[in-house]
């Protein structure tokens, strides 16, 4: 929980603030950013929320925040803030909330569909969204990107009892599938597995559609207008990475979602893959 007297001087005054437990995870200003912003190591209250619009984003992001960084001194509309995770973004897919800090924040997302719902990796394990999750059909499968996201997976399928899918490079115990190689797998007729270690040796990338879930292989970097990804942060091989961004060019999708960084759209896949092709080429020199 925050504390107004831990708040960093820089929140605008109001209502909502940020405490110096923050982890600077992102989660905020990437969903609410009319609230809050990147002040450089810390998120912050750039403006204080105006409009029932603006009030439940705001409340939804400190619900979200992995740690408990943001307070609200006026606690109207947290409770329907708890209860209006999965988010929907785009068609049949909705962001979860909920982040772990386990995961360091990272985003975790749920498609929809039919023949059967699928996590992709794992939120915390939260009542309020795991309620919303059974009345949506359940999750059939938790997709695992690596093992940094992996946060409270037993949990789910202790609930769901959902097959958990990963790579064997990134082997995590009890997991039902482990998958090899770096060849693409099938999962089912709408969803296919990627292999992109470098990141991690067990990075995988998973399209469904026109959205491509990422992991922390891949992400749009809103301060340089581009596709990035992290040489620091890299916990394998960078060139093994690099080769994996280029495989990526051999798929046709428009969104990039990841666990870490910003989403992306583009307008049509060869505008996704024209910007892919600049981004190997900047980071290839970085």
């Amino acid at each position: 929980m925050a504390h107004r007297k831990d708040a960093y001087p820089d929140n605008c005054p109001g209502t909502f603030f940020v405490d110096r437990t923050c982890i600077d995870c992102g989660t905020c200003y990437q969903f609410a950013p009319a609230t809050f912003a990147d002040a450089g190591g810390h998120a912050r209250v750039h403006a204080q929320p105006e409009g029932e619009v603006a009030r439940l984003a705001a409340s939804m992001a400190l619900v979200a925040c992995p740690v408990g960084s943001i307070g609200c001194e006026d606690r109207a509309g947290i409770a329907a803030a708890s209860r209006a995770f999965p988010h929907p973004l785009a068609g049949d897919v909705s962001f979860c909330g909920y982040t772990s800090e386990k995961s360091f924040g990272a985003w975790s997302y749920l498609i929809r569909r039919g023949e059967g719902n699928v996590l992709v990796d794992s939120p915390r394990a939260a009542e309020p969204l795991m309620q919303n999750l059974e009345a949506l059909g359940g999750v059939a499968m938790l997709v695992l990107s690596h093992q940094d996201d992996v946060a409270d997976h037993g949990a789910y399928h202790a609930r769901f009892g959902c097959e958990r899918i990963m790579h064997r490079g990134d082997r995590n115990p009890g997991v039902e599938r482990l998958v090899e190689g770096v060849t693409p797998i099938p999962l089912a007729e709408d969803l296919l597995l990627i292999p992109t270690p470098g990141h991690t040796a067990g990075s995988v990338c998973l399209l469904y559609r026109d959205f491509l879930f990422t992991g922390d292989h891949l992400w749009w970097n809103p301060d340089q207008g581009r596709l990035s990804a992290s040489r620091t942060y890299n916990w394998h091989s960078w060139a093994q990475q690099l080769d994996s961004l280029e495989k990526l060019l051999a798929f046709d999708f428009t969104w990039v979602l990841p666990g870490h960084g910003s989403l992306h759209q583009a307008e049509s896949p060869a505008a996704m893959r024209a910007e892919l092709k600049a981004a190997i080429q900047v980071l290839k020199g970085s």
